[in-house]
């Protein structure tokens, strides 16, 4: 076997072919022009490719051999994080009890097919902003921008997959302020836009570039969904249950202090514990833990949050007055699907209203009560693109799809698959490595 090896023939059998399928897998054909590239490599060895490593020399200086790793680890860490999977952590609490904050994934990018780099020039490892800048400095340039599209995958995603994908009203932020959606600040400033425009310093950020989120996908292209007193239903069946759904809860005790130990071992996060008065907290809790709590001898009450008939229409998607929802009452809404043409009148506009200008590209307008897509009256669209409705196991503690609705296919980066590392920020090494949580999958 290792003469077998040795055979540059065979070499060039096993990684030519390997290069073949991954080109047949890329479906760009005009990378076949690099198999002549690995034919030379090993077998005609005509062309010096390490070209920073003296031909002929057996031994390399240090320089040269650092060189030629760092090379070589850049490659493969880019092809790897392009093509197969990614590591992401979950910096906040939307998605507990299911994800933790201090859990570290593996995201896989091919099960449901690789998305082409949208922007190809920017720094390697990074995402928008060059290290070491507070996120203001950009770590791409967009003078060359391609068209989104995606490889095949072995999987589409499907209801209740914990997806990553690009915050779709992450394509313009406001430097000074980017923890708030750009839009919303523009929706909560008395001048709007203007305001806006006038206060912070104003950054376009292309599709791939936008800040990762990590939801649950609840519903996909072609479902209708609403959510009754905090109940999600899915074409008028409540969601099957996935994951570890928790809600805030009020808690009211006898006026005694519930002993933060307690909070510890039903795994209650010291930032979750919010006492608001003595004897009164509101805190985040699945429906088991919520029970376990009221066998507490101190405790009187537990309560689930509702938001009853609150008004979040500013906030609140489609952002318009006359649909009075909030995020325990929301909906019913229409997940638009790919060849799928729906009728378009002034009331219903509001849905799809940045779909059809902003992720599908076209000039929308409306005069006189007349709706028009590249000056052409329109009386219904038909999609362009798959759309999803992505929601955090933390009902009460998520910005999600509730807030800024769909997003697009193009903006998906891809499936949650493996916790491989999870740290307690709340404790010190080593107590903080969550080894119950090592190497799960995600489900």
């Amino acid at each position: 076997m290792n003469n077998a090896w040795k055979n540059k023939w065979a070499k060039f059998g096993v990684y030519g072919t390997l290069y073949v399928l991954w080109v047949i897998w890329n479906t760009n054909y005009w990378w076949i022009l690099g198999l002549p590239v690995v034919f030379d490599i090993y077998v005609t060895k005509k062309v010096h490719w390490a070209f920073w490593k003296k031909k002929g020399v057996d031994k390399q200086t240090k320089v040269v051999e650092w060189v030629d790793a760092i090379i070589f680890a850049v490659i493969a860490a880019s092809f790897i994080r392009t093509f197969f999977f990614e590591a992401y952590t979950i910096p906040t609490s939307s998605m507990e009890k299911s994800l933790l904050v201090g859990d570290y994934l593996f995201v896989s990018k091919s099960a449901y097919g690789p998305r082409k780099p949208i922007t190809p020039l920017s720094f390697p490892f990074v995402h928008h902003s060059l290290p070491m800048t507070n996120n203001t400095q950009k770590s791409f340039i967009e003078s060359w921008q391609r068209d989104y599209f995606r490889m095949a995958g072995y999987r589409t995603i499907k209801n209740n997959d914990v997806v990553v994908f690009n915050f779709p009203e992450g394509d313009t932020v406001c430097i000074e302020n980017q923890n708030p959606s750009y839009y919303q600040l523009c929706r909560d400033a008395r001048g709007g836009r203007e305001e806006i425009w006038k206060r912070y310093t104003v950054q376009h950020r292309p599709v791939d570039k936008c800040e990762n989120y990590i939801k649950r996908c609840v519903a996909i292209p072609g479902d209708s969904l609403k959510i009754v007193d905090g109940q999600l239903y899915v074409n008028g069946k409540p969601q099957v249950p996935a994951g570890k759904v928790q809600y805030e809860y009020h808690i009211f005790t006898d006026g005694s202090t519930i002993n933060p130990r307690a909070f510890k071992k039903l795994g209650i996060a010291k930032d979750d514990i919010r006492m608001v008065q003595s004897g009164y907290y509101i805190i985040p809790l699945t429906k088991k833990i919520a029970d376990r709590i009221r066998t507490f001898n101190i405790v009187k009450r537990v309560e689930r949050m509702n938001d009853g008939d609150a008004d979040y229409s500013k906030r609140i998607f489609p952002h318009d007055s006359r649909f009075k929802w909030n995020q325990d009452n929301f909906g019913p809404i229409w997940i638009p699907k790919k060849g799928a043409t729906t009728e378009l009148t002034l009331e219903n506009l509001p849905f799809y209203k940045r779909i059809i200008g902003h992720y599908e590209g076209n000039d929308l307008e409306v005069k006189d009560s007349i709706i028009y897509i590249n000056d052409e009256v329109a009386t219904s669209y038909t999609f362009k693109l798959n759309y999803y409705w992505m929601m955090g196991d933390n009902r009460h503690r998520s910005q999600d799809a509730r807030y800024w609705g769909y997003v697009p296919e193009d903006h998906i980066v891809g499936r949650a698959s493996l916790v491989w590392l999870s740290l307690d920020k709340d404790l010190s090494f080593p107590k903080n490595i969550r080894f119950k949580r090592m190497f799960r999958t995600i489900n």
